[in-house]
């Protein structure tokens, strides 16, 4: 414990720089039994761990090119050649740098390519939802309507046992099942367990009316022209005067409830009484339906102390959050979404609001730039969906959001960060949180400057990640800067994140005096890191442990995104972003010393079994291999590109 301490004393005050405790910088120390060389590494996953690698390894042919290296990668990185390998004429030196630095850090070789072998030999939905009616289409119908040609033509089982079946009693997607063997009768009907367990409702999904209506602009959104109005008067002294009022749910209506014209009748802001007009309702009126509450009555969050997972794109989905939750994570939040796709009703942006029941302290986070869209999607957020939080990006550092004002570069727009937060502030019902970094460029910190400013404009917390745009990870979070940021806050809680991946870190960064930590890549490489923290202890899990969590990952996957053919590839293709984080983890019996730094990447190592060795593999054929093991051999078109890699592998 002291060893470590003084490890991060030498990283804060050093950049880094752990003299002679590290024996190689950024490099997780291993046992030296355990490693091996890159040939040695990848020639023992061939042979499936049976035989030993020989010493002088064969994985390098006589022109010395890496063959374990992808192909497209091993292209790019000889310089002086093209693809076909023909030397090309020498561009000047400044040409030279203008690329590099053009393409650096920059995932240029993805492709954008939307699968569309699904609609091939689909099954009519009507048939699919065993409709008793015929389909709406008829003979304009593009789905097959014959269900004998359509068992003919699909793909064999991927297991004997289907996941939905075997929890819930029934399988909604019948014989498009990728497990349809399971719960087929010998007639090719949907077969019923007796003692139907009913799915638990998974909250905040997109109903089919609300979308037609958002859509046609058919929604009207009172209370933030009307906020917009007085923000646009001039700013509002101190906190937001008008409190929350319980809008009344409109014909839209809000997903799984039932629609219900209701109208409050115009009030003056000061007015705390019930509405004088007539007002419809579906069921007993409760003085929460007609009374203004005030801003002292505004629902507060309490979650000081309690271990909060990050809002992570892409990775922190619904099936990846309930691993989280079943480890001890107290707090969550949706991914990053953009608000004017939400205001727009996509169907894929909507689908990031979604929420489990399991889910007890669940908060949503947008993404946007301009005050009049925030607030309107503030609004409606909170007639529409069942949240305890709203989380404002101001952290997101990509170019994409950057330039066109939203993220981080709200820190330096101090007018319209000022309007969004006052005016979503205004139309909520439910705390207002933000999550921000410590400015944009890495030496120019800039949020202990907005904090008292963000604590009277009405946010209830802010999450401060100790890193700036410009520096992204090349250097440690700043957690003495955070420790300033606390006393600039005060009395208003704040949340510390970055960095955390043992609960040495947690303890570390409890003693700056945030109110609690947030969890972000920490929880990708290891998301028994929330048990870990709780129980003070470090946890040597095993291979077949972790292969369990992934295996509890799929079947949650299977539940959130089907079981069909597109939702077990869905399943997967999410499946191997998370593994392309979880082979950076070192377990804890390989180690010199405790505990592994999140900027340490591991050497090449075999581990304790073939199994170990195969997950600490950083190439995607072998996290692909690992997914044949959960959801069966991968289709001959799929295609696996990791969104965070700078590199594209097929």
């Amino acid at each position: 414990m002291a060893e470590g301490a003084a490890v991060v004393s030498a990283e804060s005050d050093g950049g880094g720089d752990l003299g002679t405790v590290e024996p190689e910088r950024g490099v997780a120390p291993i046992k030296p039994q355990y490693l091996t060389t890159k040939e040695q590494f990848h020639e023992f996953l061939e042979a499936k761990g049976q035989e030993k690698p020989s010493q002088e390894s064969e994985a390098v042919d006589l022109a010395g090119n890496d063959l374990a290296e992808p192909e497209a990668k091993r292209i790019r990185l000889e310089d002086g050649q093209t693809e076909d390998g023909q030397a090309e004429e020498a561009a000047e030196p400044g040409e030279q740098l203008q690329a590099q630095k053009r393409a650096r850090g920059q995932n240029k070789c993805r492709p954008h390519v939307k699968p569309t072998h699904y609609d091939k030999n689909k099954l009519c939905p009507s048939l699919v939802q065993e409709s008793a009616a015929r389909c709406f289409y008829g003979d304009r119908c593009r789905f097959l309507h014959d269900v004998g040609h359509y068992l003919e033509t699909k793909p064999a089982d991927l297991g004997p046992s289907c996941v939905l079946f075997e929890t819930f009693g029934r399988c909604p997607y019948g014989v498009t099942c990728r497990f349809a063997g399971a719960h087929l009768g010998p007639e090719g009907q949907n077969l019923v367990r007796e003692g139907l367990v009913q799915a638990p409702p998974v909250r905040n999904g997109l109903d089919k009316a609300l979308q037609q209506q958002l859509r046609k602009r058919k929604i009207h959104f009172k209370r933030a022209e009307q906020a917009l109005r007085q923000l646009s008067r001039g700013p509002l002294p101190g906190p937001t005067p008008e409190a929350t009022v319980p809008e009344g749910r409109e014909a839209e209506g809000a997903p799984g409830q039932d629609n219900c014209d209701i109208q409050l009748a115009p009030q003056e802001p000061d007015t705390v009484g019930p509405p004088s007009g007539p007002l419809r309702t579906c069921g007993p009126l409760t003085d929460e339906d007609v009374v203004r509450l005030r801003p002292h009555e505004k629902r507060r969050l309490d979650i000081s102390g309690k271990l909060y997972l990050a809002p992570l794109t892409t990775c922190g989905n619904l099936p990846f959050r309930r691993i989280c939750k079943r480890f001890g994570a107290d707090v969550t939040c949706g991914e990053m979404a953009v608000c004017t796709n939400l205001l727009q009703g996509q169907t894929s942006e909507w689908a990031l609001l979604k929420r489990h029941p399991c889910e007890d302290i669940f908060g949503v986070q947008l993404e946007g730039a301009f005050p009049d869209t925030m607030t309107k999607c503030a609004e409606l957020l909170n007639r529409t969906i069942e949240v305890d939080f709203v989380d404002i990006n101001v952290g997101c550092p990509i170019d994409l959001v950057f330039k066109k004002g939203g993220g981080c570069a709200l820190m330096n727009r101090l007018a319209k960060f000022q309007q969004i937060v006052r005016g979503m502030n205004q139309v909520l019902d439910v705390p207002l949180t933000v999550k921000l970094r410590t400015g944009v460029q890495e030496r120019v910190n800039l949020a202990h400057r907005l904090l008292p400013d963000l604590r009277d404009w009405g946010a209830a917390l802010v999450t401060l990640h100790g890193r700036s745009r410009e520096q992204r990870y090349t250097k440690l979070a700043d957690w003495q800067y955070i420790e300033q940021c606390v006393a600039a806050a005060r009395p208003m809680p704040l949340f510390g994140n970055g960095d955390v991946l043992s609960y040495e870190d947690a303890n570390r960064a409890l003693q700056t005096g945030v109110a609690g930590v947030m969890i972000a890549r920490g929880a990708l490489l290891k998301p028994w890191l929330f048990t870990e923290i709780k129980e003070q202890r470090h946890w040597d899990i095993s291979s077949s442990e972790r292969l369990d969590i992934l295996r509890d990952f799929t079947h949650y996957g299977l539940e959130h995104w089907g079981s069909d053919t597109q939702g077990v590839e869905k399943t997967r293709r999410f499946l191997l972003e998370w593994l392309s984080f979880l082979c950076r983890y070192v377990p804890v019996g390989l180690l010199e010393r405790l505990p592994q730094r999140i900027n340490e990447r591991p050497p090449y190592y075999l581990g304790r079994d073939y199994l170990e060795t195969l997950m600490a593999s950083q190439k995607a054929a072998d996290w692909i291999r690992i997914s044949e093991m959960l959801l069966g051999p991968v289709p001959p078109n799929f295609v696996f590109l990791p969104k965070h890699k700078a590199n594209a592998y097929k």
